[in-house]
């Protein structure tokens, strides 16, 4: 496959590049096709992405319909027949800033204007339609031969909440058909898994607009799956000394202007809250919180390491466009701990951190994961506390640690907190791009922040260093997890209803309710089905919807021989034997 660059060069394009000039094509034959349909559409920004690619538009208020997307797929479809030569040009400043006027687009213009004055201004067209671009791009239109209009969303122009909103057309795109149907059978086995799907079809969790976007509501189902995930984190976290506490939601501007949330991490938080003579925020994460437990009262040595945990609610403005159910939301719960430290305690904390995460992968069989040592870009002066003495002191220590422990791990600049490197555990989910899900963060600047110290063996005055950790990360998005991996066919230990009892008809019902009872004596969870519903019904609710492990199907001979027959979700078997037996069964799940 052939492409061309913005000096005119025509060559051959390496494999492994030839999907980004592709989808890069693609985005500038969506902008003609737009522009056919849509004569006053103004441009923004086309870019190709890891994912595909899409092109920012200003359609002047009208609002884009299923059947307008398919009618732009559509003339796509007819630009790529035409084979239109792609050809290059460049242009001085001037004259490409008076092209781009002539042509009302507003957006590149302005552009150009943020170009420094060296830069070269290149410009691909292709039949009537002309777009400024550094390229590369194919040849001919008929080489893209593989796409798919995707849907919409809201962007503003230059990413900046005080531009205008802009419309959002996302595609794919790929080098045969093929690719474009393999891409097409993920999407449906996506579908399928998506937590939203399966959490509404089993009753764990919903949201409502007049509540608010991005604010989940758990259903019982779904609190009681959230609540025994809180019960396995905390039991394995007070086995390892963690002290649990419970912290406010809100906090005043100024302990966040103390932390450097405040220049750091505004724009990702509520707005102010006016109470009285004070600016209250709701929190987007609680170490402001924990440090001033730390300060509550003298510290010595001998009290270090500390270990604060909470089970936090935090909140976070998130765009609308990036809303996913419990996924991405406005508010969510935190596994969230913070871990007060003396130096040389820093490896086996972190260790102990370390053994914590892979213990719980291998409880909840999570095996597709990657370590990322996540350091700050020491250009980027805006982003991350200003100094490098101490970035270049936690940086040193955090790798040190991670190379003595032997993990396997690959680092990534621009990635850590505003206040120190962390490691990253990344999970790579049954569909879709890997997402972090636990996260050991080392910390040498809030501790001076605050003021924080302890008394060291000398008797000296000596400020701590602080470990912030989230195991499971926040419960929410770890049971979307949960949900999509095993398409919420949970594991016994882990299912909100472990057993359905179903009498065949109501004339069982005293004996269902009988085992009923006693499995919940036992302490397991269950549920009686007390529907006048056919037995048929009942079963394909409970296994295929609701996704219970285990059916108790009460008839005639088992009310008559005091024993149960349970249906095992999994593989459809049914089998008979006592209560005792089956409950032992239950244990050993």
């Amino acid at each position: 496959m052939k492409a061309i660059y913005n000096n005119g060069e025509v060559r051959t394009l390496p494999e492994e590049e030839e999907t980004h000039v592709i989808r890069h094509t693609a985005a500038h034959i969506m902008a003609q096709a737009i522009l056919r349909l849509h004569p006053d559409a103004k441009f923004a920004y086309g870019p190709a992405t890891e994912r595909g690619f899409y092109y920012d538009v200003d359609l002047g208020g009208e609002k884009l319909s299923d059947e307008d997307l398919a009618a732009i797929e559509a003339e796509m479809a007819k630009i790529t027949k035409e084979n239109l030569p792609v050809k290059t040009y460049e242009l001085p400043r001037p004259e490409a800033i008076r092209l781009m006027e002539e042509r009302g687009e507003v957006y590149k213009v302005e552009h150009i204007g943020d170009l420094p004055e060296d830069a070269r201004i290149t410009f691909y067209q292709q039949g009537d339609y002309i777009d400024m671009c550094v390229g590369p791009h194919l040849t001919y239109t008929k080489a893209l031969k593989a796409f798919k209009i995707t849907g919409q969303s809201g962007a503003y122009w230059k990413n900046d909440s005080e531009n205008k909103m802009l419309t959002r057309i996302n595609g794919v795109a790929f080098r045969n058909a093929d690719e474009l149907k393999a891409w097409e059978t993920e999407q449906a086995e996506a579908r399928a898994r998506d937590h939203r799907k399966i959490g509404k079809e089993m009753q764990l969790f919903m949201t409502d607009d007049l509540v608010g976007r991005g604010l989940p509501m758990f259903l019982p189902k779904g609190y009681t799956l959230w609540q025994i995930l809180e019960n396995y984190i905390k039991e394995k976290e007070r086995r390892l000394g963690y002290l649990h506490v419970m912290t406010p939601c809100v906090g005043t501007v100024d302990l966040y202007r103390t932390s450097g949330h405040w220049d750091h991490y505004k724009d990702n938080m509520f707005p102010p809250m006016q109470v009285e003579d004070e600016e209250y925020v709701l929190r987007p994460m609680n170490c402001p919180h924990h440090m001033r437990i730390y300060a509550n009262r003298p510290r010595s040595y001998r009290n270090l390491p500390l270990r604060i945990g909470e089970i936090a609610h935090d909140f976070r403005y998130e765009a609308s466009g990036t809303l996913k159910g419990i996924e991405r939301a406005r508010h969510f719960c935190q596994n969230d701990a913070h871990l007060f430290v003396t130096p040389d305690q820093i490896k086996d904390e972190i260790a102990s951190v370390c053994d914590l995460i892979f213990e719980a992968y291998k409880d909840f069989n999570i095996t597709d994961y990657r370590c990322v040592l996540s350091l700050r870009d020491p250009e980027d002066k805006k982003k991350y506390h200003d100094d490098d003495e101490m970035w270049n002191t936690a940086e040193n220590a955090l790798r040190e640690v991670l190379n003595e422990l032997k993990l396997d791990y690959t680092e990534e600049i621009g990635e850590a907190a505003f206040y120190g490197p962390k490691l990253d555990v990344n999970v790579k989910p049954a569909v879709g791009a890997e997402y972090t899900l636990s996260t050991c963060q080392l910390d040498f600047c809030l501790p001076a922040r605050f003021e924080l110290t302890y008394i060291d063996q000398n008797g000296t005055e000596k400020t701590p260093v602080v470990i912030h950790r989230a195991i499971l990360g926040s419960l929410d998005r770890f049971m979307a997890y949960l949900i999509e991996e095993t398409k919420g066919r949970f594991p016994v230990w882990l299912s909100p209803v472990q057993v359905k009892v179903l009498p065949v008809s109501e004339k069982f019902m005293d004996y269902a309710s009988e085992c009923c009872e006693a499995l919940l004596d036992a302490g397991f969870r269950a549920e009686l089905d007390e529907r006048n519903e056919k037995i048929g019904y009942k079963i394909r609710e409970a296994q295929q919807v609701e996704r219970v492990p285990y059916m108790l199907i009460i008839g005639q001979k088992e009310t008559d021989a005091k024993n149960v027959t349970y249906r095992n979700r999994d593989t459809g078997e049914s089998t008979t034997s006592s209560m005792e037996e089956f409950m032992e069964l239950l244990r050993q799940r």
